[in-house]
């Protein structure tokens, strides 16, 4: 029993010495590699400065590798005409006098320093558009032992961007980032691209702008009017994809839902007095709508799409109150009013009619009304058989007389009422001409209200 617990004391002893003599060398080589990294600094920066071009010879020309990764797009102002993103830029180039051998530092092959140590190169964004110039984070950057640098930084940039909005809001945009040197031209800092395409792999998606795959990068060099040497620059074009389904939802469907209303001013009985009211309300709403467009549009000369819509909308619906008033008119023709036209009748009444399904019970008897002329039943003349002609002839004198007028009397009030039949013939008829042009163009403008509809939503497919 004592030799087992003492050689499990002494196991457990053994294990603590293991231990300690294994983390006594971590700790000695990490306490020999910060000796060896102040001492490669105090070497490295001795006579190093960071204002110059770190070359051998001042002809040679030094050669900068850029990245750009996209990481996220902040916000498209489309009224301002200005993109913010979020990006990692990654910048690489050779340090001639930043080398070493890392067997002196004891395999030191890399340190971390602040980028403010060494020099950088002036790269910039051509088209910015901020007003600060203090988007991006001073981080450091990692140095070889073979004088390589890379210094990556991120960054909020806003770059100005031609925003084309004739499509909206089925736009596609493309924005393009342009990166350069301010001071050092071709013949002392050429820039080449790391990847043949802009990096998307940690892309945070949208929710307004879907950004397309095929992004490419291209290099330029251009000869400016101040100076006479090249200047190269890099330019990544950004193809922007806008995501259309909020406007949709909220600007089109309920502008299409107000648009079907319009026609149904039409189907309106005209003795209801809302016909005209219903138009004047689907306008207001309209141009409602067309201010919160505009608001966000810039203002140039192309009109957006749904701009394009809301006008020929309210285009429609001027044109239906204005009709609905014309026919307005038309019904509350008086019996004063003129026949309606043989041409009219035919064509409205009896072929316009069958078409548009208008169909009254008893409408036969609009096809004219026909004046019976009253039968007027002479009286017998008194028989003059027999007898003298004294009191007898006076009396049936007197009769015949008091016959005439009451045969006047009665085709006095059989011709009023044959007018006024024909005058409610007349209303009648106008009434029906009314009512069928009310139902020609509700067809009529419901067709075009559908089409419309149609076409704006076929641009989003």
């Amino acid at each position: 029993m004592w030799l087992k617990g003492n050689s499990s004391h002494g196991s457990h002893l053994g294990r603590t010495f293991i231990a300690v003599w294994v983390k006594i060398p971590l700790k000695f080589c990490r306490a020999a590699h910060g000796r060896f990294a102040q001492k490669l600094m105090k070497d490295l920066f001795t006579n190093y400065t960071n204002a110059l071009r770190p070359v051998e010879d001042t002809d040679y020309i030094i050669n900068v590798t850029l990245q750009v990764t996209l990481s996220q797009i902040i916000d498209m102002d489309e009224r301002n005409q200005i993109l913010t993103t979020y990006l990692w830029v990654r910048q690489v180039w050779m340090d001639a006098f930043l080398t070493w051998k890392k067997e002196d530092y004891d395999g030191l092959d890399t340190i971390r320093i602040p980028s403010s140590y060494v020099w950088r190169p002036d790269i910039v964004l051509y088209n910015s558009a901020d007003d600060e110039f203090s988007s991006s984070m001073e981080t450091n950057v990692v140095l070889r032992n073979d004088g390589q640098v890379m210094w990556d930084q991120p960054a909020i940039t806003k770059s100005s961007c031609s925003v084309d909005v004739a499509f909206f809001p089925f736009d596609l945009q493309q924005c393009d980032l342009t990166f350069g040197s301010w001071t050092h031209n071709g013949n002392q800092m050429d820039l080449f691209n790391a990847l043949d395409s802009a990096d998307l792999a940690d892309f945070v998606p949208n929710v307004e702008w879907e950004v397309s795959s095929g992004n490419a990068s291209q290099e330029n060099v251009i000869l400016y009017g101040c100076c006479s040497e090249p200047y190269p620059d890099i330019t990544f074009s950004l193809h922007l994809k806008r995501r259309a389904s909020f406007y949709i939802f909220n600007l089109l469907i309920p502008c299409m839902m107000i648009s079907f209303l319009a026609p149904l001013g039409f189907y309106l009985p005209a003795d209801s007095g809302e016909k005209v009211s219903l138009g004047v309300t689907v306008l207001l709403a309209l141009t409602v709508f067309q201010l919160l467009v505009a608001e966000s549009m810039p203002p140039s000369e192309s009109v957006p799409l749904i701009g394009k819509y809301y006008i020929a909308t309210m285009t429609m619906v001027t044109a239906s109150t204005a009709l609905t008033i014309f026919i307005m008119n038309i019904h509350h023709c008086g019996g004063e009013a003129r026949p309606v036209p043989e041409w009219a009748e035919r064509f409205i009444l009896k072929y316009l009619a069958r078409i548009c399904f208008v169909y009254e019970v008893g409408e036969n008897c609009l096809g004219g009304a026909r004046k019976e002329p009253l039968s007027q039943e002479g009286s017998d003349s008194p028989s003059a058989n027999g007898g003298d002609g004294g009191n007898r002839r006076e009396i049936l004198v007197k009769c015949l007389c008091q016959h005439q007028e009451l045969g006047k009397n009665v085709e006095y009030i059989a011709n009023s009422y044959q007018d006024q039949r024909a005058a409610q013939l007349r209303i009648g008829e106008w009434r029906k001409v009314a009512k069928v042009m009310d139902r020609f163009f509700m067809w009529l403008f419901f067709i075009m209200a559908f089409f419309m509809s149609i076409l704006i939503l076929g641009k989003s497919v």
